[in-house]
């Protein structure tokens, strides 16, 4: 049993008790030595099912296929990422001919630390390609340390920009400098401006990063980050401004060649802007704008008044995912019913053709200047990894890039979408994928991933893991909650602040309907989701425990009274609000916290809630004190388990051996409690 000391807190007149406090310390010996404890439960657990190195064969084969990104031009080569199988992370290489097969090795992170943690981050080239600015983040952390790349030497620049998070990096012209976002060297300014007050800075290729010069900031309202980028023609420097996770943003700019302030262009706050590209004055946004499903516009510098704004490409039934201007052409991507199309439009924003992908598949690139005759395109399915294509607008024809047909069977498996009713009657797409043939007997195992925030679209894609839950018979079912952005603004707010809960009721909806139709039963039946997923899994653990027979809560956020006093909780409080500051925030938010819902007497499923040590978006005392509570809680025979991942953050650059072993033991644990 868990420690547990008497701390309360007072939100507007109610006592909230939180009595493993003490488990936020991660520094503390007595922690420290709790979570070997856990783990050692854990592995002992897991260790006790016989088919767990069977499982771990499995998936190790599963994994060992070659991984490429989407090539981009620069100067005379084509760059791109590709982990050959097992590698911890992926290499990146060049070559002139990618049908050569002969790749040159530019930056090959595995061998910069023995752990395999060091991953690529940021990539920025000059115009002319001869140098590159390339991020490296360690143990998963969002922060990253820049250096500069001479890519005629193969070798480092002396330069070094450290406290950088989220961060972007503009290129002038001539390539003999940057423009970038960071935060404050730690012990310049308060402790609680470290990562929270974001300024923009230009460096100068070869200098010290002391002697960089401050080109924006915001005293007023240190809570903005701003993102620079330069126009199509480098003549104007653009900061994207935003504030946390709210769908809404800025854009300010400024000639390069004058030493006037920013204009604030597009400073209402009345919705999200990104900017495309420009000729000349003309500028190029998409946005949501009066168009809560987003819409391409032209702004013109000399008259930027809405009444002035021109709809280039206007808003249509399907949500618009992203534009670029490639061949002076637009390449426009729609979501349909939770999957990708796309789309060439000319500049005036008339439909030329559509590029032949295949069904129910996501895109994840796109790569191609605004001058050139063709374009490389990434996408996936939940039965196909990522296929790179090379598009070639004159012939309008898709041409395989790199080989990777034949990788799956995908003949004896199939993908559906069906819609099912929620407790309010809102219609919830849900993609399928199995053995073709699947008998409905209501005894298979399900296994339901969701999410639902921050405006996030749950598209296919390929997972070996999931590919092995589906070739021992598993159903992988994913529902496409409201808080997500798979239908538009609209469908966003749906999940967010006071109605969170329809994220919540949409999951538990997915999983009685799966019931219902005979896919499975509450014994055969697992729910999973990491992050704002996790706290989806956990929501739905502590309002409907008899409704699963196992739950995996991955990095979940968990207590939503304290959330936003670590790391960049903060910038959550749009999607969820502030129960401390805010009343009404307090009263729904202290209805479906996770850590406060939590009932003694309670038959809760077995789960698994996993961490990591060092992840610095949703900090691991949340999984701590949730296992804790649950443990204290429930003294039943379903396990109740929390692993922490040792020297891992919330998932960036984890390398492929930790995620191996990670899927393990979380698919080991399915398949030892969906009896």
């Amino acid at each position: 049993m868990t420690k547990r000391e008497i701390v309360i807190d007072n939100y507007h007149g109610t006592d909230v008790a939180d009595p493993y406090r003490w488990l936020e310390n991660p520094e503390a010996e007595e922690v420290k030595n709790w979570v070997d404890a856990q783990n050692d439960k854990t592995h002992s657990f897991l260790a006790k099912y016989p088919e767990r190195e069977n499982v771990k064969e499995k998936l190790t084969k599963s994994w060992n296929y070659p991984k490429y990104s989407v090539p981009q031009k620069e100067g005379e080569y084509f760059y791109f990422h590709k982990n050959d199988g097992l590698q911890n992370q992926a290499v990146f290489y060049r070559t002139k001919d990618l049908d050569a097969n002969e790749f040159e090795v530019i930056i090959d992170p595995n061998t910069l630390n023995e752990e395999g943690t060091a991953a690529i981050t940021n990539l920025a080239f000059t115009k002319d390609g001869s140098r590159l600015a390339y991020g490296i983040s360690v143990n998963g952390s969002d922060w990253q340390e820049i250096r500069v790349r001479d890519l005629q030497t193969g070798k480092d620049e002396p330069d070094l920009i450290k406290w950088c998070k989220f961060s972007s990096i503009a290129w002038n012209e001539e390539g003999s400098g940057f423009y970038y976002n960071r935060f404050p060297e730690p012990g310049t300014v308060d402790s609680e401006d470290e990562s929270n007050y974001n300024r923009v800075y230009w460096h100068t290729v070869g200098t010290v990063q002391q002697d960089d010069t401050l080109v924006y900031e915001d005293t007023e309202d240190k809570e903005l980050s701003f993102n620079p980028s330069f126009s199509d023609d480098y003549r104007y420097l653009i900061l994207s401004v935003w504030k946390g996770t709210e769908n809404k943003s800025r854009i300010y700019y400024r000639d390069e060649q004058s030493d006037e302030g920013f204009v604030h262009l597009l400073a209402d706050d009345d919705g999200e802007y990104s900017f495309i590209g420009n000729e000349d004055r003309l500028f190029y946004f998409t946005t949501n704008y009066g168009a809560p499903k987003e819409k391409v516009i032209a702004v013109q510098l000399d008259n930027p008044g809405k009444e002035h704004w021109v709809d280039v490409v206007a808003e249509r039934d399907d949500v618009l995912s992203f534009a670029q201007i490639i061949n002076k052409q637009f390449v426009v991507c729609h979501l349909h019913n939770a999957h990708d199309q796309l789309s060439i439009l000319d500049m005036e924003g008339n439909i030329l053709k559509e590029v032949p992908l295949p069904g129910y598949v996501s895109m994840v690139g796109l790569s191609g200047k605004k001058t050139a005759t063709s374009m490389f395109i990434g996408y996936t399915s939940y039965l196909v990894p990522t296929t790179i294509a090379r598009y070639d607008f004159e012939q309008d024809q898709l041409e395989s890039v790199f080989q990777q047909s034949g990788l799956f069977d995908t003949e004896g498996f199939e993908t559906t979408q069906v819609f099912y009713p929620s407790k309010d009657g809102t219609r919830i797409p849900m993609f399928l994928t199995h053995r073709k043939g699947l008998e409905l007997t209501g005894d298979n195992r399900v296994l339901l991933y969701g999410y639902g925030g921050f405006n996030v679209n749950l598209t296919p894609g390929f997972s070996p893991s999931q590919r092995m839950w589906i070739e021992a018979g598993g159903v992988y079912a994913v529902a496409n909650l409201r808080g997500g952005g798979e239908f538009g603004e609209e469908w966003y707010k749906a999940g967010t602040l006071e109605n969170k809960q329809n994220v919540f009721d949409d999951f538990i909806a997915a999983a009685e309907w799966l019931i219902e139709q005979n896919y499975t039963n509450g014994k055969k039946l697992a729910i999973m989701g990491g992050s704002n997923g996790g706290l989806l899994v956990a929501a739905c653990v502590t309002q409907r425990p008899d409704l699963y027979g196992a739950a995996l809560c991955q990095v979940p956020v968990i207590d939503m009274l304290r959330y936003h006093k670590f790391t960049v909780g903060r910038y959550w409080v749009t999607d969820y609000g502030n129960a401390e500051a805010n009343p009404e925030h307090f009263k729904f938010m202290y209805k479906y916290s996770p850590l406060h819902n939590v009932k003694d007497g309670v038959e809760y499923p077995p789960t698994l809630v996993t961490t990591a040590d060092t992840d610095d978006r949703v900090v691991p005392l949340h999984a701590m004190k949730f296992a804790a509570t649950l443990q204290a809680a429930y003294q039943g025979e379903n396990p109740i388990l929390l692993r922490v991942e040792k020297n891992a953050g919330h998932g960036l650059g984890k390398p492929t051996v930790k995620i191996i072993e990670e899927q393990t033991d979380m698919y080991s644990f399915l398949f030892k409690t969906l009896t």
